[in-house]
């Protein structure tokens, strides 16, 4: 367990939030442990129908805490950032994510891999792998491309810039934009519908909706793994995380 970590079950529906409002709920190593586990203890519960991920204190997640993430890097797949992004790939159940604020990193790329988004008007996403002299993960390099096309996936990973939820919404990220004080309600009342309906139609459903591509995310997320723990030793990322924590602009000119 963690207490960045909050985990409750009702009606059915499995809530987890990130809870490190003070941090924007950036993600530690022990947070991802405890949400693979979260994740692989909900999708075997009978008592679990969906689940539902958010944030505490008006954010999401701002992605990986780089200080905890480089003191701990994931340098194979026991690591705990791959468990829970091999956690949410494989989900048998109804997965839902409700957005509020910053989404980075995985922040957005977990909810290419989630069923159900919605996300409060003031939700801005990133991908800032390329910034961080990094790669992308949990097959987005698939996965975007597929939902918003070469072009504007290639802006968001290649650049890392900023994008709205109106954004999301257009590229097929999210279902739905919400005034942020309505989001996690209708989240929840989405949620509470699919209880309602039959789980292992649910199921079944999700399982062929996913079908033709499940081998391809697979290979593609083992591919992704590889190539990001190369570029972690790499020096441009080594300059993009010096330069983080000096607060400064990184300098890439002297690397090919």
């Amino acid at each position: 367990m963690s207490a960045a970590v909050r985990l409750e079950l009702a009606d059915g529906v499995f809530h987890i939030q990130m809870a490190r409002p003070e941090k924007k709920n950036a993600l530690t190593a022990e947070m991802y442990r405890c949400m693979a586990d979260a994740l692989a203890d909900a999708d075997s519960d009978p008592a679990v129908r969906v689940i539902l991920i958010s944030g505490a204190g008006g954010n999401f997640t701002a992605g990986n805490d780089l200080a905890d993430f480089l003191a701990t890097p994931p340098m194979d797949e026991s690591a705990p950032v791959y468990r829970f992004i091999e956690g949410f790939s494989r989900l048998e159940k109804p997965f839902v994510a409700a957005v509020e604020g910053v989404a980075i990193g995985v922040g957005t790329t977990m909810l290419l891999h989630c069923d159900l988004v919605y996300a409060g008007s003031s939700a801005r996403f990133a991908l800032p792998f390329a910034n961080l002299g990094l790669t992308p993960e949990a097959a987005s390099s698939l996965l975007l491309p597929l939902r918003a096309g070469h072009a504007r996936a290639a802006e968001m990973l290649m650049l890392g810039e900023v994008f709205s939820a109106q954004t999301a919404l257009e590229v097929g990220i999210a279902n739905a934009v919400l005034p942020d004080a309505q989001v996690l309600d209708h989240a929840m009342e989405r949620c509470r519908k699919l209880t309602t309906q039959p789980a292992s139609s649910l199921r079944l459903t999700k399982q062929l909706m996913k079908r033709a591509a499940s081998a391809l995310i697979q290979e593609t997320m083992n591919a992704e793994a590889e190539v990001f723990r190369e570029r972690l030793v790499s020096p441009e990322a080594k300059e993009a995380f010096a330069a983080f924590f000096d607060k400064r602009k990184p300098d890439f000119s002297s690397f090919n």
